[in-house]
């Protein structure tokens, strides 16, 4: 029997369809010969099949050089050299991630470059261009000597500091802006005359910070500098009552410069134990954090207590002293032009902003890893144990394990205990007793590892540290962002490494973004500001 096959038809048909049938059968061999259609939904089906066998043994090629994303299944690598344009379709290593069977699978974003962009981009003058007075540059040469040349940020945020105009500065994390910040609050001070002495503390400058751990470190940086130059720093936190808080804020002499957390300088202000009238210079560093809803209401008392000038002109009276305003923080805040429209006049703001803001950091290499959950624990112990080893042969940096809440971080405090290994441990529910000094001891190398929620991720300088764990991925990219802030940060000399455990699927909705950001070379999605317009771009 013959048959005569549409021109439409695969060659390859199912077998079901070959099955001889009386209906096919002809007369005589002048008859004309029976037509057997095969539905185009099938022969669609069966041309994939076919395709898919044929591409699963064919090589697959990579452009030869760096790769950008090195995949386990290397038909995912991307090389560096390649970009995709913003609607090009990307081949992505975790799209197939909600899927149990996924598990094990893994991919990296290569270091493109070595050091961290912002020191790839000092500027080419130095501080005394910026219109530093010579007693501060003294004073910068005396604390901090390696600092020779100032950063792009500083270079683009001193100068309108120093001409009196409020500024937003956001820019990537270790970039510099602590310093952008304290050395005009400093040299300000100089050219003021000290008011005369209140019945209670009236500070002139005050740094605002969201945790205790920052407040100390801007302390420890700002107190060098303010005691070769004659200014009392001081620092307010609580964690242990009113009568830490009393005792604190009646030091002697007063402090010119006041480092505070939200939370103890609102309940010092409510108990009248502090003034503001004297305010002269007002920052909030980590302004995105301090703006989200759980500082907001304590920072918009503060804001209203305090006499934020409306222009530059406001700030030369000597006798009715006006604040001028700082925001700085490593992702845009929103909602800051809401903020600012009720204490400044927007002419009167200044907004600097980093080219890399909101970018995957080029020179940290970030692995992230599909597990189950019950398999993170043995993956994290042989991780800190390959550490532990390398670092006994070579000198290696320490490490930070992110944890999302404080009953993860006491819980994994023990295993590790189990397994040997020695670790610090730093959360939000902790004594202020226990807390206190914590991030300082590991700072100095007492301990390697230090498990920690998102209480470290906001601005503290960790310059040794080299790898960064995030047990449980971050809920947020803007976590995301400041957590891969911690490693390859201005000063440090060891090259970054993140590895990231993925879990759950709203985790592998953030990757997702991530790895497509990582290969069109873009900012990551979602973090727009309410200020629309930067007066000046950082490039």
């Amino acid at each position: 029997m013959a048959l005569v096959w549409s021109s439409r038809l695969s060659l390859h048909v199912p077998r079901l369809f070959l099955a001889p049938r009386r209906d096919l059968a002809v007369s005589g061999p002048d008859d004309p010969l029976p037509v057997v259609r095969i539905p185009r939904a099938l022969q669609r089906r069966q041309e994939q099949l076919q395709s898919g066998r044929r591409n699963s043994l064919r090589p697959v090629l990579v452009r030869p050089g760096p790769l950008l994303i090195s995949a386990r299944r290397p038909e995912f690598n991307q090389p560096a050299r390649l970009t995709l344009a913003r609607w090009e379709s990307a081949p992505l290593a975790s799209r197939g991630w909600k899927n149990r069977r996924s598990r094990w699978d893994h991919f990296s974003i290569e270091r493109s470059q070595r050091e961290t962009p912002a020191l790839r981009n000092l500027s080419e003058g130095s501080f005394s261009d910026l219109g530093l007075e010579p007693r501060v540059l003294r004073a910068l040469q005396e604390v901090a000597p390696e600092v020779v040349r100032p950063t792009t940020v500083q270079s683009s945020t001193i100068p309108p500091l120093l001409r009196g105009r409020h500024v937003l500065c956001a820019a990537e994390t270790g970039s510099g802006k602590t310093l952008s910040y304290l050395l005009p609050l400093l040299q300000q001070l100089l050219a003021r005359p000290k008011p005369d002495p209140h019945s209670i503390p009236a500070p002139r400058g005050l740094v605002l910070v969201p945790s205790r751990e920052l407040a100390e470190q801007v302390r420890i940086v700002a107190q060098p500098l303010g005691n070769s130059l004659g200014v009392q720093v001081q620092e307010l936190r609580g964690g242990r009552g009113m009568a830490r808080i009393t005792q604190q804020l009646c030091k002697q002499p007063p402090a010119d410069v006041l480092v505070a957390t939200p939370g103890a300088l609102w309940k010092a202000l409510k108990r009248q134990l502090i003034s503001l009238e004297q305010l002269s210079f007002l920052v909030l560093d980590e302004a995105d954090t301090l703006l989200d809803e759980s500082f907001l209401e304590l920072v918009d008392y503060i804001l209203g207590r305090s006499h934020v000038a409306e222009d530059p002109d406001d700030l030369k009276d000597p006798f009715n002293p006006k604040a001028q305003l700082v925001l700085v923080g490593a992702t845009f805040p929103e909602g800051v032009g809401q903020l600012l429209s009720k204490v400044a006049s927007s002419e009167s703001l200044t907004t600097i902003t980093s080219s890399k803001l909101h970018c995957i950091m080029p020179h940290v290499r970030q692995t992230f890893m599909r597990l189950k959950g019950a398999e993170k624990v043995a993956e994290l112990v042989q991780i800190l144990k390959r550490h532990d080893r390398a670092d006994k042969t070579c000198s290696s940096g320490t490490v930070l394990v992110f944890c999302n809440s404080s009953s993860t971080v006491n819980w994994l405090g023990y295993i590790l205990d189990d397994h040997k290994i020695q670790h610090l441990r730093l959360q939000g529910q902790m004594p202020a007793s226990m807390r206190a000094g914590i991030f300082q001891s590991f700072q100095k190398g007492y301990r390697d590892i230090l498990l920690c929620t998102d209480i470290a991720s906001r601005g503290l300088d960790s310059t040794h540290v080299e790898l960064i764990v995030n047990y449980d991925f971050p809920l947020t990219l803007q976590d995301y962002i400041h957590r891969a802030g911690r490693v390859g940060r201005v000063g440090s000399e060891l090259p970054g490494t993140i590895i990231s455990f993925v879990t759950h699927p709203w985790d592998v909705g953030l990757v997702q973004k991530i790895e497509l950001a990582a290969r069109r070379k873009r900012s990551l999605p979602g973090l727009g500001s309410s200020v629309r317009e930067p007066s000046a771009q950082l490039t």
